[in-house]
């Protein structure tokens, strides 16, 4: 219940994160970078305005403004544009009209111990005949959190505020209009493995859509969005008095687009056509001082007003062969132009660069699923390409303090162009299921960072310079098991196992690739209570990349516990929750946390929530 995005995102097989902090966590799909994924609120293109990432898509929305979070898998992901990871789409919550008025909500207030963290999540909503109204607010202030050895890890505070309003208006039996926002500020937010933190982040998102259902023909909906988001990101170290030179990292990211899609059914065949069109301008500023900070010494663009422009029209179609047998297969082609207004920043390192450049970006996939009685079988493939992200291209000194070096974008980078093949196999009763899934990505023109001869470290906790370039190739491939067990009829038993490898075109291991995982908890209900305990953790992490900054991480195991009670006053249904996270308060980091800042130590937690 108390969950944050994150936290719920967590749960899936193949999403990890990367953690420089308590807040505003990077999410690894299929064991790749954000850069390699789509990431998208209600199919919306979001770009975040921070150089190091503290701000990824799923940091501008919270728990309770979101009806489900919509995870495909390599090129299947490819609907809402060009990935090689796959997609996540953040759906909100959307109420459908009524034949009489309507009127509810809900209300959950918290307590987490460890952090003294408190939260208040609200929602509200209207539905009629005509009209529809969704309303959600949410507040987190959390202090700095303590680790298993009881050490007060410093700058992990945040403060964060969120709201958004949805209205619908029937325009038609078949037909109505809508208008969504989202407003979400950031205060306050420390990164205890960076050397700076965040003063304030801003967002603004925005929609009108139309949608239209047909009774007859083909044709069975129509869905076209307009929308327009815009976000501004203030990183500075004014809280770390250690630092010999002060630095302010200001960000901001505008995009506006298009969504235009349509769904085909007919008999044994269900099939969409999407539009996918956008621009973004991306600027980020890096402002250097003396101890006296009414001088500034230094003044650079990392990201130089770098607009990017997107094309592209995706397809997804599925056909039932037989009762037993069904055929998906689906592609996109999009059109990518990039333009950079100070392209001397990229002259430094790269004479000549053109200020604009054009790339295509094909994909294709398909998929085979056959059930026989109780077991069920996919095989599929996939091919694509994705262009480099404004970083990859563009960036100029953007300092890593994971490896402790300053990375220079290339203009010139070729496509990545990923070849995919997965495969799944289940079994399932009433009692038991189980589950295999497996995928593997060979990688062409694997873009990562490579010393540069050229150049001397900006930063002075730098060791270096990095340029991104293109390797020949990487292989990734990820590998899960899942299965359940109703012990009794109140007694639910859930287990997996996660394993995934990674390597470059010499062999070297891949930086943030997940090691051996698991997890496994009991669920018992029993009227109005239910109660969870689970365990989960990681093997040692002995396959790790030291030329990318990585080391030996060991092994890991944590130990959680909830509780949760339903019941009523006055007409209003209350649920009571109270659970330890952490129950030995294991001092532990993971391969995934920047610069081995080590997790929360035992964590009581509490929460009410009712609804109306």
């Amino acid at each position: 219940m108390a969950v944050s995005v994150d936290e719920f995102l967590a749960s899936s097989d193949n999403i990890s994160f990367i953690k420089r902090g308590a807040f505003a966590w990077e999410p690894l799909l299929n064991n790749m970078s954000s850069e390699r994924s789509s990431v998208t609120i209600d199919g919306m293109h979001i770009f975040g305005a921070c150089t190091d990432k503290m701000d990824p898509v799923t940091s501008y929305v919270e728990s309770n403004n979101l009806s489900t979070i919509d995870i495909k898998s390599g090129q299947q992901g490819g609907l809402h544009g060009s990935t090689i990871a796959g997609s996540i789409d953040l759906k909100r919550k959307s109420s459908i009209f009524t034949d009489d008025n309507t009127f509810g909500g809900s209300y959950q207030t918290g307590f987490e111990f460890n952090n003294q963290q408190f939260f208040n999540l609200g929602n509200i909503s209207f539905t009629s005949d005509k009209w529809v109204a969704d309303g959600s607010i949410s507040y987190r202030k959390a202090g700095d959190y303590f680790d298993g050895k009881n050490q007060e890890i410093n700058h992990s505070q945040y403060t964060k505020f969120n709201t958004s309003l949805g209205l619908a208006y029937r325009t038609g039996t078949l037909s109505a209009v809508r208008v969504d926002a989202i407003f979400d500020m950031a205060k306050n937010v420390g990164f205890p493995a960076l050397p700076m933190d965040l003063w304030l982040s801003r967002a603004l998102i925005t929609s009108a859509s139309y949608k239209k259902l047909f009774e007859n023909g083909l044709i069975k909906s129509w869905d076209t969005k307009l929308y327009f988001n815009t976000i501004e990101h203030y990183m500075d170290d004014t809280t770390r008095p250690e630092n010999l030179v002060h630095m302010d990292m200001p960000g901001w990211s505008t995009t506006f687009g298009l969504l235009s899609k349509i769904n085909l059914k007919k008999e044994k065949y269900l099939g969409n056509v999407q539009l996918n069109a956008y621009q973004n301008l991306s600027i980020a500023e890096l402002r250097m001082y003396p101890q006296d900070r009414s001088k500034r010494t230094m003044f650079a663009y990392t990201w130089p007003w770098v607009t990017t422009r997107y094309a592209g029209i995706s397809t997804n179609h599925s056909y039932e062969i037989s009762e037993k047998s069904q055929l998906n297969f689906g592609g996109n082609l999009g059109v990518h132009y990039n333009f950079s207004k100070y392209v001397e920043f990229n002259y430094i390192f790269h004479p000549g660069t053109p200020q604009e450049k054009t790339r295509i970006l094909p994909s294709i996939n398909a998929s085979y699923e056959y059930s026989l009685e109780r077991f069920r079988f996919t095989f599929g493939a996939g091919y694509g390409h994705r262009a480099p992200s404004v970083s990859e291209g563009y960036g100029y000194y953007i300092y890593n303090s994971f490896d402790r070096f300053d990375y220079i974008g290339n203009p010139a980078l070729k496509n990545e162009i990923s070849y995919e093949t997965n495969a799944s196999a289940g079994f399932k009763t009433e009692k038991l299921g189980i589950e295999a899934k497996a995928n593997y990505f060979y990688i062409q023109n694997y873009v990562i960072g490579r010393i540069l001869d050229l150049g001397s470290p900006m930063n002075y906790q730098s060791v270096g310079v990095k340029g991104y370039a293109n390797l020949d190739h990487a292989k990734i491939f990820n590998f899960s098991l899942n299965a359940f067990y109703e012990l009794l009829e109140n007694l639910r038993w859930d287990g997996s196992i996660t394993y995934a490898r990674g390597i470059d075109d010499k062999n070297e291991n891949l930086p943030f690739i997940r090691p051996l995982s698991y997890r496994t908890s009991l669920k018992f209900t029993h009227g109005n209570f239910a109660a969870r305990t689970s365990i989960n953790g990681d093997d040692t992490q002995i396959n790790y990349s030291p030329i990318y900054g990585e080391d030996k991480t060991p092994w890991f195991m944590i130990w959680n516990a909830s509780a949760d009670y339903t019941f009523q006053i006055n007409n209003l249904n209350f649920v009571l929750q109270a659970g330890v996270e952490n129950i030995l308060n294991e001092y532990y980091s993971t391969y995934a946390d920047w610069g081995n800042i080590p997790r929360m130590g035992r964590n009581v937690f509490t929460s009410l929530k009712f609804n109306f």
